[in-house]
């Protein structure tokens, strides 16, 4: 513990940070340092009800997750998770997508060594970035239906340019409700591995694996024009708007494409993305200009 020096010792009413800080728990509340607390009161959650329990189960099978723990008890972190906090309940989302994010990352760098043990870590650190994108997460929201079981308050599903926000948050936090119930990433895999197994087919395919950016900028100082130019502009301030900002990408007096995003980050992939294929032939790599 930390002593303050004499002649410094705070009052009886004082604290003194460090004190407060680094001393062990209270022993006789209301003596210094401790200071009587006032009862903190927890909401008590309502008692999930059958219909409830059954569309939480549907869901999980759904998932392909079946048997599954089947008591109101063990689906409790599954019923939190697919509750929203605007849904103004006893317990939310948050922590579980909290916990879920790390498990995520952990899951999909599982799957490429088990999958993928051919890739370099460079390869596996940009696919595993796609596979844990919020894009991805909202992608795989829709998919899986995943509203038609999140608990969300009318203001939150009024809001129809956040809902790609909102499958996103939800899938995360499905995800650390599964490695709750079950203590392992095993249900993680199960769900998980069909959606990224069609994801990292496609991203293979595509040689720019969804980096538009990077490959026009190689494209361009191959062909000695330097690099391109972005002008982006925000166009309204609806939060998850898809067209919320516009960018446009030029190289010196030439415009080579246009883009829309729901950040300055995604309308510039998109317009890169245009520029590509506005000087890449199809079935080829990009032209030389003329």
């Amino acid at each position: 513990m930390i002593t303050p020096p004499a002649g410094l010792r705070p009052r009886r009413d004082e604290q003194n940070p460090a004190y407060v800080l680094l001393s062990p728990p209270c022993q006789s509340p209301g003596t210094w340092p401790c200071q009587t607390q006032p009862a903190r009161i927890t909401p008590t959650p309502t008692p999930m009800t059958p219909d409830r329990r059954r569309q939480l189960l549907a869901f999980l099978t759904s998932l392909g997750l079946d048997p599954a723990p089947s008591s109101a008890e063990a689906l409790a972190p599954l019923d939190e998770a697919l509750s929203h906090t605007s849904a103004g309940l006893a317990f939310n989302h948050e922590q579980l997508e909290f916990l879920g994010d790390a498990v995520l990352r952990l899951a999909a760098a599982e799957f490429l060594e088990r999958h993928h043990p051919q890739l370099k870590v460079g390869e596996r650190s940009a696919l595993r970035a796609q596979l844990v994108s919020d894009r991805w997460l909202a992608e795989l929201g829709e998919t899986c239906q995943i509203e038609a079981v999140l608990r969300i308050g009318p203001i939150a599903a009024g809001d129809k340019s956040g809902r790609a926000t909102l499958r996103a948050e939800a899938c995360e936090a499905v995800i650390g409700a599964l490695y709750r119930i079950w203590g392992t990433l095993e249900p993680v895999h199960r769900w998980l591995t069909p959606h990224w197994q069609r994801t990292t087919a496609e991203l293979q395919a595509d040689p720019h694996l969804h980096n538009w950016k990077s490959a026009l900028q190689e494209w361009s100082q191959a062909t000695g024009l330097g690099l391109p130019n972005y002008s982006s502009r925000e166009c309204n301030q609806l939060h998850g708007d898809p067209r919320r900002f516009h960018c446009a990408v030029a190289l010196g007096e030439r415009e080579l494409g246009e883009g829309w995003g729901g950040s300055r980050r995604l309308a510039e992939q998109q317009a890169a993305r245009m520029a590509l294929e506005a000087v890449q032939p199809k079935g080829g790599p990009p032209a030389s200009p003329s």
